[in-house]
């Protein structure tokens, strides 16, 4: 809990920190939280490959811990420039506002301590949910259907530290200091490496497996690409005619799925065509890539989800800076407080799917899990094409308002609209999170070969974390494209946020969601689930 707190204090509140201490313009600064916050959910590539490969989930959690702290107490430091301590913004005679960037060395220490905090970021998150699950022991029974709710509760815990966040830090932020903003969660992570290290006697440790033929395996990155190497290699080689035939009807394999991807069949032979033992790959090792090819249309028919994903924290920020947020004459709220009903969402839903879905949808199809993790992670993906649907309505009214009013050349005026209009849109990210977020984590954990778990959790991060960079490419295209199609030079996201047409990208975004979701449906039907 506390590593999201720290994640989502740094997060939640970015554009507003890049767009007035830093300087940055609205587009410029939604294109580095959305390259940062993309870098961020690729990172688990890098830690699960040191996990699995070289130092373990434990002592991988505790070096992301200690690099957390290094850089939020970095970050906290740059805040505490005085030079950043106000806006260098400021609104010139033709109504457009004029940035300018803060010292070049403040500037780099910002960021530096920003993608230190990616790689912790990186190196924790796949970590912590497989060691978590780890402790549950699959040989008894009570334990296997704890197990089986674990991942809905971790991610409700996480959404009840991001809220935490939400209501806490953004104000503090906002109307005390940037640097106290990020301090606070240094300081909770300092907290929580201290809990986790008390807990070490405690802990179930796996250990690796030997293989079948009483052999110590290799490091499983290795056996894999070992797999493919030998392929590649004995591409044009063939086999006696028994041996193909086999070879093509996927004979002694452990699943059915084994048909599929038959090139890599050919890793079972030696260059000479033979299938001598110890010069080839084992058929689990060739089951093991399988697996993971397998899974690489569904991670990409997500990637999609990821782009929506990313608006949260960025352009429907911007929307809720611009509208009414007093809740009394004398409080008002701050925009990027809004994301908490999306965690709220999450844990509120997440309990209703555990504890009333599931036991229904059980009783219906028989299945332990109620419905499939693939009907699951489908579900988030449509719940996510109305979440950009409502967007994109609320923007074209929030635009009509404006010119109602004639607000366009005051971009520091308040839209007589409430901020009540992006609950919506908020919610409905929340629910899509409760099913593919969770969904996806559930189910690459599930996929992968069991030496792969950490690995396979972060697969499904980076699915959103690959969004997110399309997210901030996509943006930097429209800039290019759109910025002189209008008479006034604007583009669809302009710096004054009073111009531009934000709904016409998340129109552009339902179109890519609808895309997504039909995509998704295709490989979902004709996908074999392991050990199946």
């Amino acid at each position: 809990m506390a590593v999201y707190f720290a994640y989502y204090g740094v997060s939640a509140n970015l554009i507003s920190y890049l767009t007035g201490p830093l300087g940055h313009s609205t587009a410029t600064a939604a294109e580095n939280v959305n390259a940062w916050s993309g870098i961020a959910m690729l990172m688990p590539l890098f830690g699960a490959f040191v996990a699995d490969s070289y130092l373990g989930r434990y002592r991988t959690i505790i070096v992301a811990s200690v690099l957390y702290i290094l850089g939020l107490g970095l970050l906290a430091l740059s805040a505490f420039f005085p030079s950043l301590m106000s806006s260098n913004c400021q609104t010139t005679s033709s109504s457009s506002i004029l940035c300018h960037p803060a010292p070049q060395l403040q500037a780099i220490l910002f960021f530096f301590s920003l993608y230190l905090i990616a790689i912790a970021q990186g190196m924790h998150k796949p970590c912590i949910h497989a060691f978590g699950a780890d402790q549950f022991d699959a040989s008894d029974t009570e334990e296997c259907k704890s197990k089986s709710s674990f991942f809905n509760w971790c991610n409700a815990s996480d959404c009840l530290a991001i809220t935490i966040t939400y209501f806490t830090l953004t104000y503090i932020q906002d109307n005390l200091s940037w640097g106290l903003g990020f301090g606070i969660p240094c300081l909770a992570v300092v907290f929580a490496l201290v809990w986790f290290l008390l807990g070490t006697f405690t802990y179930r440790f796996h250990t690796t497996n030997n293989d079948d033929q009483g052999q110590g395996k290799s490091e499983p990155f290795s056996r894999i690409g070992r797999v493919f190497i030998k392929a590649a290699k004995n591409w044009r080689t063939i086999s006696c005619a028994e041996d193909m035939d086999a070879e093509n009807q996927g004979q002694g394999f452990p699943n059915s799925g084994s048909q599929e991807f038959r090139f890599l069949n050919k890793a079972l032979l030696s260059s000479d065509g033979t299938m001598e033992e110890g010069h080839v790959c084992s058929i689990n090792e060739v089951e093991e890539a399988k697996a993971i090819l397998r899974l690489v249309p569904i991670w990409c028919s997500c990637l999609a989800y990821g782009i929506v994903f990313s608006q949260a924290s960025t352009l429907f920020t911007k929307q809720g800076l611009t509208m009414e947020r007093f809740i009394t004459s004398t409080i008002q709220i701050p925009a990027a407080s809004l994301q908490s009903f999306t965690s709220i969402t999450i844990i509120v839903s997440l309990c209703i799917y555990d504890r009333i879905l599931v036991p229904t949808a059980r009783a219906i199809t028989g299945k332990t899990s109620g419905i499939t993790m693939l009907q699951r992670i489908g579900t988030g993906i449509f719940f996510s094409f109305l979440c950009v649907l409502a967007a994109a309505l609320v923007e074209k009214r929030r635009l009509e308002v404006i010119e109602e009013f004639d607000l366009v050349d005051l971009p520091d005026a308040t839209v007589p609209m409430s901020v009540a209009w992006l609950l919506p849109q908020y919610l409905l990210l929340g629910v899509s999170c409760t099913f593919t977020v969770t969904g996806l984590q559930q189910f690459f954990y599930d996929q992968m070969p069991n030496e792969l778990r950490s690995t396979g959790l972060a697969i499904s991060f980076t699915a959103i974390g690959l969004g997110e960079l399309l997210s901030s490419l996509l943006i930097s295209v429209i800039q290019k494209i759109t910025g002189g199609l209008d008479e006034h030079g604007n583009p669809w996201i302009s710096d004054n946020p009073m111009k531009g047409h934000v709904d016409y990208f998340y129109w552009l975004l339902v179109g890519l969601s609808a895309l997504s979701f039909v995509a998704f449906l295709y490989f979902a039907k004709g996908y074999t689930y392991r050990n199946q």
